[in-house]
């Protein structure tokens, strides 16, 4: 069971519950692996709203690393989330925001603070944060 207080998240991924936790070392992976020069550049980079599929592999990749799981980056390529690449794009974006916050109305679970995971009809309605996918 995922503890947030740990910046850590649950996915289910092909169908089985998987923790997901960017750790330290986890950081430090995707630092070198989009050659950013700290943490604070890392955040800047991971909030801009844009990311590629190889970029949501790479974090994913390292949130499952980090969390204990032994899987490298081609293994998280060929996982399937409910919702297809939406599903994705929240995982990361729950991600992100379990590791560098959203301010005061970090959501605990779901997508965009609503504690159900249901998607708000307008964008006024729900609290966009800085990370991808929570537009």
């Amino acid at each position: 069971m995922a503890n947030l207080h740990r910046g850590e998240i649950e996915a289910v991924l092909d169908g089985q519950p998987m923790v997901l936790c960017l750790t330290l070392g986890a950081l430090a992976e995707l630092e070198a692996a989009f050659g950013d020069e700290d943490m604070l550049a890392l955040a800047n980079r991971l909030s801009s709203g844009r990311l590629s599929a190889r970029d949501a592999i790479r974090i994913l990749g390292a949130g499952l690393r980090g969390a204990g799981n032994d899987l490298v980056d081609a293994d998280v390529a060929r996982l399937k989330a409910d919702g297809g690449a939406a599903g994705f794009v929240e995982v990361v974006a729950r991600l992100l925001t379990a590791t560098f916050g959203a301010g005061e109305s970090a959501p605990v679970q779901g997508y965009g603070g609503d504690p159900t995971g249901e998607v708000p009809a307008t964008s006024e309605a729900r609290d966009p944060g800085p990370f991808p996918g929570r537009r």
